[in-house]
This record gives C-alpha cells, sequence and structure tokens, in this order.
C-alpha cells in the first residue's frame, strides 16, 4: 500500500506541478531553441516551454516526505544520501537551462564543466555510500548470475558508470515523450528487481521515478506542450544510474538501459569516424535522430525504443 502511494504521489505533484509550470514559463519566455544543425522539422517547436524537469525534484520530495512519514526503515542515511544525489543532477541541468536561456541560444554550461560537477557528485555519493557500507564493492556480471570483488578499481567503475549512464539518459531526450516513456519502462523493472531482494529504498526510488516520468507524458507526449530540459534528463540520469548502482546488479543497467548506452555510443561513434573519414556512420546523431532522417515518425521512434526497454527488461528480470 505504501508504495502505490508513493507511485500515485509522484504521478499527481508531477502532473499538478508541471499544469502550474507551464504558464509561468510562458510569461517568462522560458522556449526551447532549436539547433539549426537539428531535423529541419524540429523548428516547429521552436518556444515550446522548457525546463519542466523543476517539477521533477517537487515530487520526488513530496514522496520521500511520505515514504519517511510511514516506511518502517530504521536508518534513512542511504536514503537521503540517494535523493541528495539525484537532486544534484536537476541542480546541474537547471544551471545548464539558465544559461541557455540567459544567453538565448541551445548552449549552456562547457562540457568540460558539466563533467566536472558530475564527477565530483558522483564521486562523493560513492565514497560516502561504500564507506558506510550501503554500497557492495562487488561487480555483477549478468546471466552468469556471480559478482567479484575489483577492489579499488570498484570506485572508478561506480563514479564512471553514475556519470555515464547520467550523460546518456540526458542524449536520449531528444524527441517528445522519447526520454520520458524509456525511463518510466526502465523504472518498473528496477522495481520488480529491488522487490525480488528486498531493497525497499530501491523500490521507492524506481516507484517514484515512473510516477514523475508517467505524470510527465501527460504534458510531454507528441505534439509536446513541454520539454523536460537538462533540469529533468539528468535529474533522470542521476535517478537511474543510483538505482542500478544500488541494486546489487549494478551492471544489469546495461541490458536495461539499452536504449541510453546505444544513444550515447552512436555520439561518440560519429565523432571518432567522422574525424577518421570525415564522413557519418549514422545520418545524425544521437540515434533516434538517425531514425527521424530515415523517415520514422517520433511517436513510432518512441514506440519502438520504449518496446525495446520493456523487452530487455524483461529479459533482465526473467535471466539477468
Amino acid at each position: 500500500m505504501l508504495y502505490a502511494t508513493i507511485f500515485a504521489v509522484s504521478f499527481m505533484v508531477t502532473v499538478l506541478s508541471v499544469k502550474l509550470l507551464l504558464p509561468v514559463l510562458r510569461r517568462l519566455k522560458m522556449g526551447q531553441k532549436i539547433l539549426e544543425i537539428g531535423p529541419s522539422w524540429h523548428l516547429s517547436k521552436q518556444g515550446t516551454p522548457t525546463m519542466g524537469g523543476i517539477a521533477f525534484p517537487l515530487s520526488l520530495a513530496a514522496s520521500a516526505a511520505i515514504y519517511a512519514l510511514f516506511s518502517d526503515q530504521g536508518d534513512f542515511a542511504y536514503f537521503f544520501a540517494t535523493f541528495a544525489y539525484i537532486v544534484s543532477g536537476a541542480i546541474i541541468g537547471f544551471t545548464d537551462d539558465s544559461v541557455k536561456m540567459r544567453k538565448k541560444q541551445n548552449e549552456g554550461l562547457s562540457a568540460s564543466s558539466k563533467l566536472f560537477l558530475q564527477l565530483v557528485f558522483a564521486s562523493l555519493y560513492t565514497a560516502f555510500c561504500v564507506a558506510k557500507g550501503f554500497l557492495s564493492t562487488e561487480i555483477y556480471i549478468p546471466f552468469a548470475k556471480i559478482s567479484f570483488d575489483p577492489g579499488r578499481v570498484y570506485y572508478l567503475f561506480a563514479i564512471l558508470m553514475l556519470t555515464g549512464i547520467s550523460n546518456a539518459v540526458n542524449f536520449t531526450d531528444g524527441l517528445d515523450g522519447l526520454c520520458s516513456s524509456v525511463t518510466a519502462a526502465a523504472a518498473v523493472f528496477f522495481a520488480l528487481i529491488s522487490f525480488g531482494i528486498g531493497d525497499f529504498e530501491n523500490i521507492f526510488f524506481s516507484l517514484a521515478v515512473c510516477g514523475i516520468c508517467l505524470g510527465f507524458l501527460i504534458y510531454n507526449f507528441h505534439p509536446a506542450k513541454i520539454f523536460m530540459g537538462d533540469t529533468g534528463s539528468l535529474f533522470l540520469g542521476s535517478a537511474i544510474g543510483a538505482i542500478a548502482l544500488g541494486s546489487g546488479k549494478n551492471t544489469i543497467v546495461f541490458i536495461i538501459g539499452v536504449i541510453y548506452i546505444a544513444e550515447a555510443l552512436s555520439v561518440i561513434l560519429q565523432v571518432i569516424y567522422f574525424k577518421l573519414t570525415k564522413k557519418r556512420l549514422f545520418l545524425m546523431a544521437p540515434l533516434h535522430h538517425h531514425f527521424e532522417k530515415k523517415g520514422f515518425g517520433e511517436v513510432k521512434i518512441v514506440f519502438m525504443f520504449t518496446a525495446v526497454t520493456v523487452l530487455c527488461g524483461i529479459l533482465s528480470y526473467l535471466w539477468g
């Protein structure tokens, strides 16, 4: 009953918060700037309110208050550390979005500045959780169902995984409803995996994230009335990374989150291939734009990518 309440609260607070945010963002002229190098048909989205992800930390906070009041868990140190780390993603994203709005262009913080901040927060979170014994220093091998302890290398693995997943989710936010749909599906399977091992904090975060994504989809599904901005995508990226790291099956995120990985890899490969050959490997990166250039509509791409996430989630839950 508590977890159903958490899902409902996160969903409803997101719906109500975004409804209240929309006129404010319009009044402040917080409209999305569209890059000229992007798909030409995206120019019609110019001016659509962005930074809707401001609602996400509010929803998580409301859900966290319910969990803290009614959960019988004794030690909330890990819970609040994870909450703080997830919100740190929103803070970085909010700063990035604010710079974009101030400059009136689609370029905010420099990539190096953003990466530095992500690495700092990921390092602090990892060091605290390991020191307190909240995280196992073992790395899980999917399907083989075994784990091994790499010693101090675990710190590097955890920090890079948190940062990498955060950015990979950010790359996935490029079409109406795409990031919300894929992340809602991923969160459901992390909740199921966490339920199977009795990880109550991870069940909370997974269900809260799912509720937030579905609540936002009401306004973000094609044609989107609002975008989440980096405020939202880096919040969701931090959440998925933290949930995966604390799940006991940390590397399972590379299967459930295969779409995130494919999106990030498409960008990396595109850059490397172009530097080597002066040609493009994909028609456009990230991967969802490649499919757009191939003639797939936004709704079809969102459905395909979400379906892949669901299939990989089932695979991970049954045999991972």
